[in-house]
């Protein structure tokens, strides 16, 4: 099961002992943060769990599936996530 933001709100709350509405306040502001830096193209880095960038896709040729038909898929901005070495390898201990 993904982990969704109320279960963050209630993890916050259970390790630091604030309320669910304050630290539901406290996650929406982070989001918030995190996007308008985005949305402003820089990148968003916290240290021993990855960061976030902007990245630009190029217009590119592409096919209806239904039709056949070709189309052109418009460019556009995406967010890509690169994992930091600490939480790759924290993933991959379970595996050895």
């Amino acid at each position: 099961m993904a982990m969704v933001k109320i279960n963050i709100i209630n993890r916050i709350s259970e390790e630091i002992g604030l309320s669910s509405k304050e630290c539901s306040s406290i996650v929406d502001s982070l989001f918030e943060i995190m996007k308008d830096e985005l949305a402003k193209g820089n990148p968003v880095k916290i240290s021993k769990f990855g960061k976030w960038t902007v990245a630009n896709k190029h217009a590119r040729r592409g096919r209806n599936p239904q039709t056949g038909e070709d189309i052109t898929i418009n460019a556009r901005k995406v967010v890509t996530f690169r994992a930091s070495t600490a939480v790759r390898n924290s993933i991959n201990s379970d595996n050895q």
